[in-house]
This record gives structure tokens, C-alpha cells and sequence, in this order.
């Protein structure tokens, strides 16, 4: 399946927290959207992989994804080589996104900087068409190079190039991030496990009040922010959200 907007993300709960307002948008304007997650999360504090499975997938039908895949790379461990390229190559060209939207470049969580990379270097090699790939058929891939990588802001706070208004989608957001009851806050998970950064209720409402402050620069109530290498041109005026002044 051919996907308009494909976020890449190292953990499962990364492109909720960072895109995930953005991803719903874009579908409920009838494009394609999809997630693939490079690893499981199986070293987090708190769950298992296996529940972080079940939950990636009741927050994939809460932002009506049409695809998630997982590439079960080692979580903590995987490397920006060219063993791990060439998985994520073998992706990209299976969904030959027009957009992708990845981890940032630089974060506390090194997983997070490090994935930011290797789906950038992936995205380029992608479309070089002297690196061969196959298919789950064995048939040869063609090659293919996404028009636009965006990364999307996670903890350490970074200017954004241009904000995603997110507003009518935002409590959606907000449950497909609650889909995850092991690692952030909720009432409903009993497990007697450890506090962690980002369980604790103060986390959450970090979130939030971040993308009230984005949504606040460009006069609306909440907004993704994402940073981007790459000029963006516009074709009218009218392209642009207006802030009342």
C-alpha cells in the first residue's frame, strides 16, 4: 500500500506523542497514513513488548491508521549502519511515502537522535537506485525518496520551523497517547512497577501545555511543531494559518 504521510518512530508511543494529532488530520483528508515502529520497547521500566503491542494497536485505531508495521530492532542497541539502512530501506520503498515524519535529531533519550539520523540517512538512500532490495515476494524493489522528512519535537524543546494546527483532532491525540496506560499516567494500570519521567501526571501536562504554546504562535489551541532541513515553498498566501492580531 502506497502511503501519503508515514511516521518512522524508535519506540511505540513516539509518533503519538510527537505527529499523532498530524497523522488523524491528514487522514480525515482522506490521504494514506501509516506507523512503522523500529523497535519494540521491550527495555522500558515499565510493560513488556507485548503489551506495548496491544497498545500501539488500540492507538493505531484510534488514529485510524491504514498501515503500523514494527521492524523489531533491538531497543537500545540498534545502530545507524548499514545493516539496519537496509531494513528501513526495504520499508520506505514498500510504502514509497510522499512525507515522513521522524524522531528529532538530538534528544534525552538517545534512541530518539540516533533513530532521527538513521531514518534520514534511510530516506536518502532510499532512493539511490544501485541499492538493491526485494520485496516479501522476492521481487525487486523500485527505488524511492519521500519529497519531505519533518521531525517532530519530542522532550528537549526546539524552535519549530512550522507548526501543524491540531486543534480539532487534539483529544483524539491525547487518547491515543492514554493508549498507552504502562508508560504514562492512568489510573487504570495496577501493576506495582517504578515510577518513571514520564508516568508521573506532571509529564502529561507538559505535553499539553506544549502544544498550547505552539497552537498559541500561530493563534489556535493546540499545534504539533516540527523541525525540518529542507526549504519549504508555498504556491498562494492562503497556505499559510494567520494569526488575528
Amino acid at each position: 500500500m502506497k502511503l501519503d504521510i508515514l511516521a518512522i518512530a524508535v519506540h511505540p508511543d513516539d509518533a503519538e506523542l510527537g505527529c499523532g494529532g498530524t497523522l488523524l488530520s491528514e487522514k480525515l483528508k482522506n490521504k494514506k497514513t501509516g506507523i512503522i515502529d523500529l523497535t519494540r520497547g521491550e527495555l522500558g521500566t515499565r510493560g513488556s513488548a507485548e503489551l506495548r503491542a496491544k497498545e500501539s494497536a488500540n492507538a493505531a485505531a484510534i488514529l485510524k491508521l491504514d498501515v503500523r508495521e514494527n521492524l523489531g530492532m533491538a531497543d537500545g542497541f540498534f545502530k545507524n549502519d548499514e545493516t539496519h539502512q537496509r531494513i528501513l530501506i526495504r520499508a520506505i520503498r514498500k510504502y514509497q511515502p510522499e512525507i515522513v515524519l521522524a524522531n528529532t535529531l538530538d534528544d534525552r533519550h538517545p534512541d530518539h537522535g540516533r533513530a532521527g539520523h538513521l531514518i534520514k540517512d534511510a530516506c536518502f538512500l532510499s532512493g539511490l537506485r544501485k541499492i538493491e532490495t526485494k520485496d516479501d515476494e522476492g521481487n525487486s524493489q523500485p527505488h524511492w525518496r519521500p519529497k519531505y522528512i519533518f521531525h517532530y519535537i519530542q522532550d528537549r524543546y526546539y524552535e519549530p520551523n512550522f507548526v501543524y494546527d491540531v486543534s480539532d483532532v487534539f483529544e483524539e491525540k491525547l487518547s491515543s497517547i492514554k493508549a498507552y496506560s504502562s508508560q504514562f499516567y492512568s489510573d487504570e494500570y495496577e501493576k506495582d512497577e517504578p515510577q518513571t519521567y514520564i508516568s508521573t501526571p506532571g509529564f502529561l501536562n507538559s505535553i499539553i501545555g506544549r502544544h498550547a504554546m505552539f497552537g498559541k504562535m500561530i493563534g489556535v489551541p493546540y499545534a504539533e511543531g516540527f523541525i525540518t532541513e529542507k526549504m519549504i515553498g508555498v504556491r498562494e498566501f492562503d497556505a499559510f494559518v494567520q494569526k488575528d492580531t
